[in-house]
């Protein structure tokens, strides 16, 4: 099985898959990012489902790349024979998905492999198959595959096998299509008109960005990774395309992140609109918009891709997990729990988006009916940004954010002249900051905590200079920022918090959390300390994979990354802390970040 990191991303904006560097396909969700996977090679042995082609001598590819800034993937192996190409890409979707792979003969003549072995409901349902001309048809419940190609098929051990020789200048295709079980046979895709689409519309899209300066290859390539997380039907995106890839190997920390969680909705709409993406920062504050209609109390920390608010966790107990990390999970519990700083941050974000111009009257309605029930609900106790599992707690965190949308709510009543009640709000705003700094703060640790009565810390208390709770220069601030580079990094990397000493239902043990070093980039920055925030920013670059992807943690003694994969919740930061260093000038979640190089 292939490590984390092995893996690049391949999308076309309904679906995505992963490509191990041996050639696998070894995940590939069908038809949306959340349904059930066709292959799940990651979750168990290859007899759970995935597409192989490589050379017949095996190995890993010699080098691979995406081309220029597209989301086309091309994978070269040298063997003794010669060398050959994998083009793998995705083609921009209609009503149905395709798969599309292409053999190129570089030198010499290569001997090739193919194993496609179809399984689907995550490895349970082995279908049914029929050869058709050029190719096979295979049918399970209400998925239908056809693949189509020119390369004699053969099928035993119930999957399908082909050998054949490539040479130099020959490109042997191969297109895996999916369509509802129901559907005739959908329209074949032509492979080289396809790949050439596939580069144009990437190519086009990514010509709309304003990132430039020194980590601009970065920086792009991590808005080209949420563009291909986006459901295009409703502008939501997924937090990963995985489920239950681990936080430790061999552990139970393994969660489902195929969905949309509102948390990340400021930096998702910062980091989009800083870039030039206006389009899809719009997108995705009317997917907000419309997830989070209803009733406030009822708000949720995650949706569906649609909107769908039920996400039952289910144990899929046939699958051993990667590695042996079990259990496989697939749905999310935390659906459920009551998380007090969502409503900041939606608020924030909201805010944002009509301050660059986004949002009409239309979503004030819904912030005034969401702040009514804060404003009745945010001195309780709660599971925080982490989604803890144990008791709830006073959560500093969430009640800064707290904070923050009473704020946000003020300032925008008096800088849009719309109905509220921004004396009651702004009264409530300073009853929330200043019970916070007195029962958040310890003087003798000189830091913010955990909780109200703690003595532990949270990376999410990095965050308050960003949000605007407190001025950079506010000794608080830098003391806060001390301690949680004190005490809760591993060799310069944050980790969330002490999973050994919090009770959050769980056995301790984790990576360190790639978006909290993000936050500590920032934190540093917002201090003036430019050349420690370069450096650690400069490290996290350095933990992408060969093709500039992240996960969500990083295992800092195997050098490893853990948990799902590519993170959005890694991919958002990055775009946000290097355009913030390139523009000499730091930034709280309320302001666009600039898109343009060069100091202010």
């Amino acid at each position: 099985m292939s490590r984390i990191d092995d893996y690049a991303l391949l999308g076309d904006l309904h679906t995505g898959a992963l490509v191990g560097r041996d050639g696998s396909v070894d995940w590939l969700c069908l038809p949306r990012f959340d349904s059930p996977a066709c292959f799940a090679a990651l979750l168990d042995t290859p007899a759970a489902g995935r597409w192989l082609l490589a050379p017949a001598s095996g190995g890993t590819c010699t080098r691979r790349g995406y081309r220029g800034d597209t989301l086309v993937l091309e994978s070269i192996w040298e063997t003794p024979s010669g060398t050959v190409k994998v083009i793998d890409f995705m083609p921009p979707r209609d009503n149905v998905s395709d798969l599309v792979r292409i053999v190129e003969g570089v030198s010499g003549a290569v001997a090739m492999q193919g194993e496609l072995r179809l399984r689907f409901d995550y490895g349970r349902i082995v279908p049914w198959v029929r050869r058709r001309d050029g190719g096979i048809h295979a049918v399970a419940g209400p998925d239908g595959v056809w693949l189509a190609t020119a390369v004699p098929l053969e099928g035993r051990d119930f999957a399908t096998f082909a050998e054949f020789t490539v040479r130099k200048g020959e490109r042997v295709p191969f297109v895996l299509t999916w369509a509802p079980s129901h559907y005739r046979r959908p329209r074949q895709v032509h492979p080289e008109d396809a790949l050439l689409d596939t580069v144009a519309f990437w190519e086009v899209w990514s010509a709309k960005s304003r990132v430039t300066g020194r980590w601009r290859e970065a920086i792009q390539r991590s808005l080209i990774t949420l563009k291909a997380m986006t459901y295009a039907p409703t502008g939501g995106i997924v937090a990963a395309i995985t489920t239950s890839l681990p936080e430790q190997l061999g552990g139970t920390r393994n969660w489902d992140y195929r969905y949309c969680w509102l948390r990340d909705s400021t930096y998702v709409l910062q980091a989009l609109l800083a870039a030039g993406y206006v389009d899809e920062a719009r997108d995705w504050r009317e997917w907000l918009l419309r997830a989070i209609a209803g009733e406030p109390d009822k708000l949720q920390v995650m949706y569906a891709v649609d909107g769908t608010r039920r996400l039952p966790e289910v144990e899929l107990d046939w699958l051993d997990g990667y590695e042996q990390s079990r259990p496989v999970r697939i749905g999310n519990a935390a659906a459920e729990q009551l998380q007090l700083d969502v409503s900041g941050e939606v608020l924030d974000c909201l805010y944002l988006a009509r301050e660059a111009g986004l949002t009409g009257y239309e979503a004030w309605d819904v912030q005034v009916a969401l702040l009514d029930y804060l404003e009745g609900a945010w001195q309780q106790p709660d599971n925080g940004v982490w989604e803890v599992r144990g008791p709830r707690q006073h959560f500093v965190h969430s009640k800064v954010m707290a904070w923050v949308a009473f704020d946000r709510m003020v300032r925008t009543v008096h800088s849009r002249h719309l109905n509220g009640s921004p004396d009651r709000w702004a009264a409530t705003r300073d009853a929330i900051h200043a019970e916070v700094c007195e029962r958040g703060y310890d003087e003798r640790l000189g830091s913010f905590t955990q909780a109200y009565g703690s003595k532990e810390l949270d990376a999410g208390l990095l965050l308050i200079p960003r949000v605007g709770f407190l001025p950079p220069e506010d000794p608080r601030v830098a003391g806060t920022v001390d301690a949680v580079s004190r005490e809760l990094t591993v060799d310069g990397l944050v980790r969330r918090y002490h999973t050994d000493r919090t009770d959050d239902g769980l056995p301790p043990g984790e990576g360190v959390f790639l978006a909290c070093s993000f936050w500590l980039v920032d934190a540093l920055h917002a201090l003036g300390r430019q050349r420690a925030a370069v450096g650690l920013f400069e490290r996290l670059l350095g933990m992408r994979n060969d093709v500039g992807l992240l996960s969500e943690e990083w295992d800092p003694v195997s050098g490893r990354h853990l948990g799902n994969t590519p993170q959005a919740f890694s991919h958002v930061p990055l775009v946000v802390s290097g355009m913030q260093l390139e523009s000499h000038r730091h930034r709280r979640s309320d302001q666009v970040v600039s898109g343009r190089s060069g100091p202010r």
